[in-house]
């Protein structure tokens, strides 16, 4: 099931793990107390998983600058530039994975809170912050409730996190996050591309099975609290690039992720993705709601 269809006062808090999940709203009928159960059993899948994904990945592999400044990560270097000097600046990761977002941003001078379901990553997060010669706190947490003090944050961050989630209480609670003024920032896939939906069929192992696209609708709940958002779409002549990785280079996406690959491969890549790039800027610049179309979407707003 998913969870980002339910209604917002259905929520819950995880102290020292799922296992001993709080119930934060008193729940009398069977059907609400079996919708809770339900999501507790999402929200323990989606921490195994991603506890058994971070046993397998070593902190001095974690590509941390490669994240901000590879040529094909186009969403991450445009929301830098949105974000602007970090130095100083109190910043909370909802949903840090192996914490490359975070600890890029402690390079970068910047007070680093990672919040994220699996304990194993947040074990990851911290290992590699220490290989880079930075610290970051972390919190285990959902990012629907995340018991964080409110309006203590001059960024919220979520990288491919509002897929997972219920998408109004995430929101809702990087708004409450936010001091005045504050901004956040996300990006995620989209689930309109044809092409993508195909490689999403293929690559069920690499995958957890409640994500869920976004949609116009979910975009349009960040604009509800954060108003005039700056939203951009990414890859739609660049997904020529999963085409050479299946077709050519035959790489089995369920044994390698397509979009680590992107990153991992990113100085290879480089004379094949600026050219499709450019055409990519180019007709999103004559044909903007074309944006809906493409594999990712980023959005930027600020608390007013």
């Amino acid at each position: 099931m998913d969870a980002g269809d339910r209604n917002d006062d259905r929520r819950f808090r995880a102290e020292g793990g799922l296992n001993d999940a709080k119930i934060i709203s008193p729940l009398s009928r069977p059907e609400e107390q079996g919708f809770m159960n339900d999501v507790i059993e999402h929200l323990k899948k989606e921490e195994s998983f991603h506890d058994d994904w971070a046993k397998t990945v070593d902190p001095a592999s974690v590509q941390v600058k490669e994240l901000a400044c590879a040529c094909t990560m186009p969403e991450t270097r445009a929301i830098l530039k949105e974000l602007g000097d970090l130095k100083g600046k109190r910043v909370v990761e909802l949903g840090c994975g192996c914490g490359e977002a975070s600890v890029y941003f402690a390079t970068q001078g910047a007070d680093v809170t990672a919040t994220d379901l699996s304990s194993g990553m947040l074990d990851l997060a911290r290992r590699t912050a220490e290989h880079h010669g930075v610290a970051v706190k972390t919190h285990q947490c959902s990012a629907e409730e995340t018991n964080l003090p409110s309006e203590s944050f001059d960024v919220v961050y979520a990288a491919n996190l509002l897929h997972h989630v219920n998408v109004e209480n995430t929101v809702k609670e990087a708004y409450r996050l936010l001091k005045p003024g504050g901004v956040f920032a996300a990006w995620d896939p989209l689930a309109y591309n044809p092409l993508i939906n195909v490689y999403r069929k293929i690559a069920v192992k690499v995958r957890t099975e409640d994500e869920r696209p976004l949609r116009r609708k979910d975009v349009a709940v960040v604009q509800k609290y954060f108003g005039d958002c700056k939203t951009s779409g990414y890859w739609f002549f660049t997904l020529f690039i999963f085409l050479k990785f299946f077709f050519i280079d035959r790489v089995d996406p369920n044994k390698e992720r397509y979009w680590k690959k992107i990153i991992n491969e990113h100085e290879a890549l480089k004379p094949i993705y600026a050219p499709l790039e450019f055409c990519d800027r180019a007709l999103l610049t004559i044909f903007p709601f074309l944006k809906w179309m493409c594999w990712n979407v980023s959005v930027v707003g600020r608390k007013k």
